[in-house]
This record gives structure tokens, sequence and C-alpha cells, in this order.
């Protein structure tokens, strides 16, 4: 009797060993100090199973958070990690690193501003993304790089790839802020967020031409119209729709292959938790031989 309860106990504790073993890690808390920002900047970061116990190197996906969340967004309400465990155990998507940068402290948002003073595009590229791509093991060829985001991080996932197809394959905006429409929209936008600047007209162009999605894809050279492969999610209700049509016409007319969905929904959590799986699958179909 003693000798089968203490076979029980022992299965028990090696199948919940074998569990966690499973298990990839999430850590909240981290930060890269930060020339260009002149601070210290906070991003998470998800580790797939196995990642402590094995040698080999992943891909990387750049997930960005919208506006009033920091890193800890994807973490807290995307339920990034059990969501991608189910998608690494389902076979729909490839175990991948995942990193959610901070880009709500200071001046909010993923862009350079009209000024060039405030530059978190810049710390993007030449500090964040290296910074953990030799601090990790990443694999750092573009075809296993990929970035996705919500809202603001949707307009951020826009304009990365539109400024940089050389560094990702795929690129996953999801309800997306496509920016301003026009030249007008900028110079209200800007007078309504930081009425005691003053813009010069070269400045708030030079803004437009780097920020409107629209803008970004009429001026797609014919070479690049391949260069990233594009999955666009935009629900039904969300008041972001009308931007995110127009981009997908724009693409249409440019003849730049993309994947554009519609569902029902509106711009929540929700929305964004059932949009995740497939954003998965998608990139790793750049980071599988497909």
């Amino acid at each position: 009797m003693k000798k089968s309860v203490a076979l029980t106990v022992g299965v028990s504790l090696l199948v919940t060993q074998l569990m966690m073993a499973q298990s990839g890690k999430v850590f909240d808390n981290l930060s890269v100090s930060s020339k260009i920002l002149k601070s210290d900047r906070k991003f998470a970061i998800y580790l797939p199973p196995n990642y402590e116990t094995s040698q080999r190197t992943y891909p990387v996906l750049y997930l960005l958070h919208g506006a009033g969340d920091d890193q800890t967004g994807w973490v807290q309400f995307g339920e990034v990690q059990q969501i991608a465990e189910k998608a690494f155990s389902d076979g729909t998507a490839t175990p991948m690193i995942i990193v959610m940068p901070d880009a709500n402290t200071g001046t909010r948002g993923y862009a350079n501003d009209p000024k060039n003073e405030w530059r978190y595009e810049d710390f993007f590229f030449q500090e964040l993304m290296p910074y953990v791509e030799k601090t990790y093991r990443i694999k750092t060829e573009k075809r296993f790089r990929a970035v996705a985001g919500l809202s603001m991080g949707g307009g951020g996932s826009f304009t990365y790839a539109l400024h940089h197809p050389e560094l990702f394959s795929s690129a996953c905006p999801l309800s997306a802020a496509t920016g301003p429409l026009t030249l007008e929209d900028v110079k209200a936008q800007l007078k309504r967020t930081k009425p005691d600047v003053t813009y010069t007209d070269a400045e708030m162009e030079a803004y437009y031409k780097r920020q409107s999605v629209l803008e970004l894809i009429k001026n797609v050279p014919d070479d690049q119209k391949k260069a990233v492969r594009w999955y666009i999610d935009c629900g039904d209700d969300d008041f972001l729709f009308e931007g995110n049509s127009l981009v997908h016409i724009a693409m249409r007319k440019k003849e730049i292959p993309h994947e554009f969905r519609i569902h029902d929904g509106g711009h929540t959590w929700t929305y964004w938790r059932k949009a995740l799986p497939t954003v998965l699958s998608f990139v790793s179909d750049a980071f599988h031989q497909y």
C-alpha cells in the first residue's frame, strides 16, 4: 500500500516537473539604458518553453502595445504566454521569443517627434533591437523577425515595417492607428497636443510623410511591394475602421500583397486576444520554410 502511494506521488511529481519544463517564462520589468532617450527604457520579454535548457536560437516577434498601456499590456491583458504556448502545443505556431517594449513613458508613441528631439524610433532600431538580439538567443536574419501590435502599436507595426522592409519578414497591424490622412491633420494634431510648440512647415511635412501610412504606401518602390508579408485585422465596430479600410484600398491599388480581415468586434482586448493566435500562425509561416 505504501509503495503504491509513493509511486503515485512520484509519478505526480514527474508530471508536474515535465509540465513546468514545457512552460515558457515572462519577464515584464526589464530595462535597457538608452543614450538616445537619455533614460532607462523598460521592456518585457517572453521566452518559449525549454529556452533555458536548450542551446537553439529562436525567431523573434516584436509585439507593440497601444496608447495607455506599457510593456506589461500584452502580458497582463493580452495573455500572451497562455495564447502562445497553446499555439505552440497545437502546432499552429513555431516557438519564438516575443519582445514587448514600453512606449508609454516620456513622450507616448513609437515615432520620432517632428523636431527630432524625442527619437523613440531611433532608440528602437539602434539600441533596443541590437540589445535584445545580442542578449538573447535570437536569429538575426530578416526572415526570422516580425512585428505586430494593436492600435498605437498597430501604427508602429505599419511604419516600422514600411520604414525598414529589409528587417521584417512579416507585419501584423491590429486595429491600427494609421497616422494622419492629410498634412492638415498633422497641423491640427500638433496644435491640439503641443499648443506651446512652434513647428516649421518643413518639420510638419516631413513628419507627415514619415508617419502617414497612406503616404508611405503610395511611395513604396515597385521592387519592394513583396518585401514584407502583411496581415491587417480590424473589428467592424472599431473607431479606426475607416483608416484601416483606406490602407487596404491603397494597398490593392498599389498591388501590394496583403491579408485584410474584418471580424465582429470593437477596440477591445477581447478582440485582440482572439486575433493573436492568427498573428502567431501568420508570422510562423515565414519563420518556417513555407
